[in-house]
């Protein structure tokens, strides 16, 4: 494996934990009397301003901010702009669904993105992504019906945590179209992620001004002196590490293994996610929730790995390709 692949590969893991901690961070602050949407707005302001001085401190990726187009720009604060419908109905349902099995359910996006890519993006042939999103979603009824009726969350938390990967890979589509990213230039200037560094602080901007503008105009208690002692640690964890250290990584492995791969790779995420509620909230799923995640993980893997993947399984598992 060549040194560039290598380096991609790691920053795609780095990535995935960093996102998947996300919830994890989230859960004292919650338990501090925060809301989501004050969470939100401290997530995205601090990761903006680290993303903001990580392109400041650098000369060439000054010069790569310098370059990006009005057009550009534009495209990079819009998609921040619609990040906040993702994120918003993420950890808007988090008040109310366990880290564990959201993690489960959100991670039906990959299938969705194989789906939607044959109409707006560069398609997967056959059946095999329709197969893929028949397992992903046979999954998510397993986490979810799993669950035991007593300790059923409530059905508006549920409603939001399976929107915001709907959102999310409407937004992937929209990024990869509107970036004009081609699978033949895939790794080509991964040495220089000024660009990518620039407009992914611009989107980072954009998610934040709508969080804020909305915290300010609905009366949330958003300003420093409103927010409890023990909640910043959970809140500068969420902004700096699962959202500046997780964006900017995918970012960079991205554009060193390619999306497809990534998002491959990515599927440590709700492993490390369950892991860790586990070990620190006592969150442990079910047989049954597990095999859900067990067949939402395994239809991404159908439904992002090549098709020559799949040329020694066997035939009755080849015809999802077909």
């Amino acid at each position: 494996m060549d040194r560039r692949r290598a380096v991609g590969l790691l920053l795609v893991v780095v990535s995935a934990c960093a996102f998947g901690s996300g919830g994890l961070f989230a859960q004292p602050v919650y338990a501090a009397g925060v809301d989501w949407h004050v969470l939100s707005a401290w997530r995205f302001g601090l990761a903006a301003l680290v993303a903001w001085l990580w392109v400041v401190a650098w000369p060439s990726r000054r010069r790569g901010l310098r370059r990006l187009g009005r057009r550009t720009a534009f495209v990079a604060v819009a998609l921040g702009i619609l990040y906040t419908a993702n994120s918003g109905t993420y950890f808007a349902g988090l008040e109310t669904v366990s880290v564990s099995l959201a993690s489960l359910i959100v991670y039906i996006y990959p299938a969705l993105v194989a789906v939607l890519a044959l109409r707006f993006g560069q398609r997967l042939e056959g059946r095999r992504p329709w197969f893929a999103l028949g397992l992903a979603i046979l999954g998510v009824v397993l986490a979810v019906g799993g669950i035991p009726s007593g300790e059923l969350p409530p059905i508006g938390g549920l409603a939001l945590i399976i929107v915001s990967p709907a959102i999310y890979s409407v937004w992937i589509i929209l990024s990869a179209r509107l970036s004009g990213e081609r699978r033949e230039t895939v790794g080509g200037d991964a040495d220089d992620g000024a660009d990518a560094a620039g407009a992914s602080a611009l989107m980072m901007s954009g998610t934040a001004a709508m969080y804020w503008l909305g915290a300010i105009a609905f009366g949330a208690p958003v300003w420093p002196d409103l927010i409890p002692a023990e909640a910043w640690l959970g809140l500068v964890g969420v902004g700096v590490v699962s959202g500046f250290v997780a964006i900017q990584t995918f970012y960079a492995g991205a554009r060193r293994i390619g999306a497809a791969q990534a998002a491959l790779v990515s599927t440590i995420e709700p492993i490390w996610t369950i892991s860790l509620a586990a070990i620190l909230f006592g969150q442990v799923l079910g047989p049954v929730q597990l095999l859900g995640g067990a067949l939402i993980i395994i239809g991404v893997v159908i439904a992002q790995a090549p098709p020559e993947a799949f040329s020694s399984i066997r035939p009755g598992l080849r015809m999802a390709d077909e």
